[in-house]
């Protein structure tokens, strides 16, 4: 978006945002709006996906036909191949971000296994044993730490590359898997597949641009069905299974007389101990000492939302508020592990009295105070984070404080054992709402926000179009901050639904958009996806479902659309990814991936043109199941 186009309407649809980023404006902050438009105008090359950078005889850069003729890289790599490889690169990095996450929660599951992770515990025994079963291990006469080896050793092994499909592919249908054997897209290994994708991507290997693109499907469902699945379940395993609690979103939950703690990120294992911390008689003695009236914790993006989920932490902000969280002038510390964390946070901190403090090796940040996590040492460790914090809070400027706004109300936490509960226990209700029309579909709005967009726009106008039709939505990550500010996270939102949703939402006490946890919970989506395949007796692409990420920005969105597909689910994003540079790859996305797998791509920036074209589809899968409209 260009200063020309912010000039004719805000960078946001939200006040909070516009006011913080005027403040930004005065206090001499750099955004992420600011650098945008510096980028501008961007290299073609690149946003084709036709620069290729993988070995040392280029970089190459790749023109499209002239006088019929192809052009080719020093190699002979020509436009497909070249395309190709850099999607499934970009596919591998998303994959390996929510995979490496995943892999985290099983170390800390071995942890408390073998005694070695005192301060954190299994929290939910049922959901353990239950886990156990699913995947056929020993449970009989076992304890509940014998059962948490063997399940860290069961998830363990599904990262490593001597199976022939991971341990969760059991929930998947039998017509679904078929499918997969049939394309030789059956995920075997997590880190087999994404380390074979760039193999498959070096110079010399795989240069058979449709042979690429299916690695890359089946390199996304070692993601969906591996990684990101493993990291949900054994998350609900150590700190819960998310239940639906009220909360609240947006700037005004940062409050100016307590210090403020921001927890930035992805994964659970640090911001569930700071939470804790947080708590300590002698850090809220402290904090009063200081002047506080307490200690506040506040969520961004993903690690926000899995304390929310779970503990009923409110939520600040997503992706493009980060900044502007720590222009209010309020924050005393934000606490980060990984992912989706902007380098250019460390500098705005340096404006204000704030802390901006790393805690994991794999993200370090120069300039940032580091403490180096360990789940041996987790409280004592989170005590001193909270005690930076604390000390900071004495440095606050008074002067340069704006909170803008109150906080809006939400209720969040819906899993899909919440979900299956608030139904009476089983899927029928919710089958039964779909098979008379009163709920027509489904549709899971995901992740992130981009600069390219003026600020949750698009993720609000679809979820508000949806609901409309009598669509459910489910949101994750960055949307549902979004969908919390616009009023659709309350019961009451559903009076914007149609009258079938409506009266579903009011039937059952819920919001017509249920919050569904951090990006990598869309585990539950394809899970809760195949739960119902499997009750109809159908395959998952037979279902009147969607996805959608209408504002994606990272290489993890694009695994997650690429998994869903690949699984059955079309996906919808306002943008395409960088592959347009190839005609074949693009109408690979678009058009060739539903003869083979069932779903493809919609790239549409129009939310009311999208909405057509996901409720045209919805009605043709309710027609093929035989069920009413």
């Amino acid at each position: 978006m260009s200063q020309k186009t912010a000039a004719e309407k805000p960078l946001s649809i939200w006040e909070d945002a516009v006011k913080m980023i005027e403040k930004a404006k005065s206090d001499g902050v750099e955004t992420v709006w600011d650098r945008f438009d510096k980028q501008h105008p961007g290299c073609t090359f690149c946003e084709k996906g036709l620069t290729c950078k993988n070995c040392n005889m280029g970089p190459c850069r790749i023109s499209p036909k002239k006088n019929g003729k192809m052009k080719l890289g020093v190699c002979g790599a020509d436009a497909d191949v070249i395309v190709a490889r850099n999607f499934g690169r970009s596919i591998a990095g998303g994959s390996a971000g929510h995979s490496d996450h995943g892999r985290d929660l099983v170390e800390v599951l071995e942890a408390i296994a073998e005694g070695r992770a005192p301060d954190y515990k299994i929290r939910d025994e049922e959901k353990l044993r239950r886990l156990c079963e699913e995947l056929d291990l020993p449970v009989a006469g076992r304890t509940t730490l014998e059962l948490a080896k063997l399940l860290a050793d069961a998830c363990f092994d599904d990262f490593g590359s001597r199976k022939n499909a991971l341990g969760f592919t059991c929930r998947v249908p039998e017509k679904r898997r078929e499918i997969w054997k049939k394309y030789g897209i059956m995920p075997r290994g997590i880190d087999r597949e994404i380390s074979e994708m760039m193999h498959r991507t070096h110079m010399g290997c795989d240069n058979d641009a449709v042979n690429t693109i299916l690695h890359s499907a089946r390199t996304a469902l070692a993601d969906g069905w591996g990684g990101s699945m493993i990291g949900t379940e054994l998350s609900d395993i150590i700190f819960g299974v998310p239940v639906p609690k009220p909360s609240q979103v947006n700037l005004g939950v940062i409050q100016e007389d307590k210090v403020n703690i921001l927890v930035h990120g992805h994964n659970p294992v640090v911001s569930e101990m700071v939470l804790a911390a947080a708590a300590d008689p002698g850090m809220l003695e402290k904090a009063k000492a200081a002047g506080a009236g307490g200690i506040n914790i506040g969520g961004l993006c993903c690690t926000g939302n899995e304390l929310l989920g779970r503990q009923g932490i409110p939520m600040a902000g997503n992706h493009l508020m980060t900044e502007l969280a720590i222009v209010t002038g309020a924050v005393e510390a934000v606490v980060v592990d990984y992912q989706c964390i902007m380098p250019s946070m460390v500098q705005a901190a340096a404006c204000y009295h704030t802390r901006f403090i790393t805690t994991s090796e794999k993200a370090r940040f120069t300039g940032a105070d580091h403490i180096p996590f360990d789940t041996a040492t987790a409280y004592s460790q989170a005590l001193d984070i909270v005690d930076m914090a604390v000390t900071a809070y004495e440095n606050r400027d008074a002067g340069k404080v704006e909170i803008p706004g109150a906080a809006v109300d939400i209720v969040a936490g819906f899993s899909n054992e919440a979900l299956v509960s608030a139904l009476g226990g089983s899927l029928d209700p919710l089958l039964d709402a779909v098979k008379n029309g009163s709920i027509r579909g489904f549709a899971a709005i995901v992740g992130c926000n981009n600069p390219r967009f003026q600020h949750d726009s698009l993720n609000v106008a679809l979820a508000k179009n949806l609901i409309k039709k009598d669509i459910l939505v489910l949101a994750t990550g960055c949307v549902t901050t979004a969908a919390g500010k616009a009023g659709l996270l309350v019961p009451q939102g559903a009076k914007m639904a149609g009258p079938g949703l409506q009266a579903v939402c009011s039937g059952l006490d819920i919001p017509p958009v249920l919050h569904f946890g951090s990006c990598v919970d869309n585990s539950r989506v394809i899970q809760l996806c195949g739960m119902i395949a499997n009750a109809l007796g159908v395959d998952i692409s037979d279902l009147p479902v969607w996805g959608s990420s209408p504002e994606w920005y990272s290489e993890k969105a694009l695994a997650i659309g690429l998994y869903c597909v690949a699984s059955g689910i079309p996906v919808h994003i306002g943008s395409a990814p960088q592959i347009t540079g190839s005609k074949l790859v693009t109408t690979w996305a678009v058009e060739t991936l539903e003869d083979h797998l069932g779903a493809k791509f919609l790239v549409e920036p129009d939310m009311d043109k999208a909405v057509e074209i996901m409720d045209a589809r919805i009605a043709q899968k309710r027609a093929a199941l035989g069920l009413p409209e």
